[in-house]
């Protein structure tokens, strides 16, 4: 059997384990880029502009724009106006969105604990240390 490349193992096993964490969401009526909004605006101390919420994201925002309509819709976000500049809108998690963002963050963690409960303990801290090493880099 062909060893496989690090990159490929890496990819092969983050793969494995956004399945799991979907596979949990899909229970929530969550997809992962809603997830990730909630994870971000339950974060914030204030309500977000959306700019600023595209910002944290990483995305453009029109592309934000489908994923708070859906948020909105489902009761967990809503719009108001920025009184501190009327042409902006803010993104305010209510009650419901705050909580699901807890059951979701709940279910990354339990995808996480599944996927590598293979490697003992010390094992699992060690890779949790190499990886923040090489995500140091970055920062």
């Amino acid at each position: 059997m062909e060893e496989k490349e690090l990159a490929e193992l890496f990819h092969l096993v983050g793969r494995r384990l956004r399945h799991g964490y979907v596979a949990r969401l899909v229970p929530l009526g969550l997809n992962p880029g809603q997830a990730r909004a909630l994870r971000v605006l339950a974060g914030a101390a204030r309500p977000l502009r959306m700019v600023r919420l595209a910002e944290e994201l990483r995305i453009v925002p029109r592309s934000l724009t489908p994923v708070v309509d859906a948020l909105e819709a489902a009761g967990l976000a809503r719009r108001e106006v920025d009184p501190a500049n009327r042409r902006s809108t803010l993104v305010v998690i209510t009650p419901r969105g705050r909580e699901l963002s807890g059951r979701a963050r709940d279910a990354r963690r339990r995808s996480g604990e599944e996927l590598f409960a293979v490697l003992p303990e010390a094992q699992r801290e060690q890779l949790r240390g190499l990886l923040a090493l090489v995500d140091a880099q970055f920062h």
